[in-house]
């Protein structure tokens, strides 16, 4: 769509003409995200304060003019591009309001990044615990729109368990609060739940409170190397039922070992699955005493090595593997489809075996990582070139339907936004779509708030 000259003047009358761009490079940056889906938008407005978003949404309510917020645009599903408006968020809404030591939480602006919050809190011996891969890079209003996770959610949970509330601009452009700055709080329904996870479809949030937890004094990883996955995943299970709970599962599948070792030489050469452990805590022994449970655990699955990190050298060498996975696997294609799927633990191994399956099918390699601790598993359908597309996109289907039929869910951090819509009818049923597009409807009457994401029609 094309952005009248009226409506252009309306909203540089707004944030002023340095402000608002409709510059073709300009428009072009913002075109995109992490999936390499490009959306083109008529205008990029860069808004100062709440104040700007509730007059930018109030007028684009009155015209019917689509508007999705965006901070870094990191994500991996098309949650953050859009015809219409791109509201860019990182460029004046990126303050830290107030560290609470006392009530262990921070108020912030939604485009605060993950890892600037966590350099800010660690003078006070706080962290927020959500860690994606994208860290570094991506902001906290986004980990709250897409609930991220991490390797540490296995203890400490996702974006949705640090959220206590949320300002909010809905599509009329009214503002409101929903959540209080208290650990408990029943009165009413939970629109705060809906808000964590909605993808900027329900509102654009302004200002955040969130959990925050004292950081562990000790820390100790563990590499653990098996000659099948089956035999990681049972031994991961069996270890999550002993009462140890580690700070970070993590493993490795065959083909992404393989991909790390031809690189770097980290794990090895003989071992068909690693799975990589962090234990944290405030004593010492209790660490060295659960590490030494967990070998005990490992030696009835039969591994082929078992290692603790000596020091911090050796611990980042283990962890190098993991946090470069997905970079390693480009080896085996020109483009990934990389998916998020989540099952419960127990049919993790089962899962993988299906994957080899659809593998052999198709001819396309599909590597797998991820969060064995929690059963988020990062499935990559690698394509030799473009003109396979449509072919991966069928080994995709045929993966979710695999892990609806095992009790799983299409996504557990990176969202639906535009690469999974297709494929909520699979996952949920009609009554199921038209709830979610009635509450769509209650928070964003004209669908104007990022509209064809989540895979249903609030008309």
């Amino acid at each position: 769509m094309t952005l009248s000259p009226q409506h252009f003047k309306a909203f540089e009358e707004i944030v002023g003409e340095k402000n608002i761009s409709i510059n073709p490079s300009t428009l072009s940056v913002y075109s995109y995200d992490s999936t390499r889906t490009e959306i083109l938008p008529s205008c990029v407005i860069f808004p100062r304060h709440t104040q700007d978003i509730q007059k930018i949404i109030a007028y684009a309510y009155t015209h019917k003019i689509p508007i999705t917020p965006r901070g870094a645009g990191s994500g991996m599903s098309g949650g953050s591009i859009n015809e219409g408006i791109i509201l860019a968020l990182q460029k004046h809404m990126n303050k830290i309001l107030h560290i609470d030591t006392q009530n262990l939480c921070v108020t912030l602006e939604p485009a605060v990044l993950n890892a600037s919050l966590n350099n800010a809190l660690a003078p006070y011996n706080l962290f927020f615990p959500p860690d994606p891969a994208s860290a570094s890079f991506s902001t906290i209003g986004g980990n709250i729109s897409e609930n991220a996770g991490g390797m540490c959610a296995v203890k400490y949970g996702v974006s949705k368990d640090y959220l206590l509330s949320a300002k909010l601009v809905i599509g009329t452009g009214e503002l409101i609060e929903v959540g209080h700055k208290t650990y408990k709080d029943v009165a009413g329904y939970n629109l705060l739940g809906l808000v964590c996870g909605s993808e900027g479809s329900l509102g654009v949030i302004t200002e955040l409170t969130l959990k925050l937890k004292a950081k562990a004094r000790f820390e100790k990883s563990l590499l653990v190397g098996f000659s099948s996955l089956k035999s990681l995943a049972d031994c991961s299970c069996a270890i999550l039922s002993s009462g140890i709970t580690p700070c970070a599962m993590e493993f490795l599948d065959t083909l992404t070992t393989q991909a790390l070792n031809s690189r770097f030489n980290l794990y090895p050469t003989e071992a068909k699955a690693i799975l990589i452990i962090k234990l944290d805590g405030n004593f010492e022994p209790s660490l060295e005493f659960e590490a030494s449970e967990i070998e005990k655990i490992c030696k009835a699955y039969n591994p082929l090595s078992f290692e603790v990190a000596k020091d911090k050298q050796e611990e980042e060498r283990i962890w190098f593997g993991r946090k470069n996975a997905s970079q390693a696997n480009s080896i085996y294609g020109v483009k990934k489809l990389n998916e998020d799927i989540t099952l419960p633990r127990s049919k993790v191994a089962d899962f993988l075996e299906r994957v080899q399956e659809i593998s052999q099918k198709y001819d396309f390699p599909i590597p797998c990582f991820g969060h064995i601790g929690d059963g988020n598993i990062h499935t990559n359908v690698m394509l030799p070139s473009l003109s396979s597309l449509s072919e991966g996109k069928e080994a995709i289907k045929e993966l979710f339907s695999i892990t609806l039929s095992m009790g799983g869910t299409l996504s557990g951090e990176h969202g639906i936004g535009l690469s999974k819509a297709p494929y909520m009818p699979l996952a949920f049923s009609s009554t199921h779509l038209k709830l979610f597009a009635q509450i769509k409807k209650a928070f964003d009457p004209h669908n104007i708030l990022n509209p064809h994401k989540m895979g249903f029609d609030p008309s």
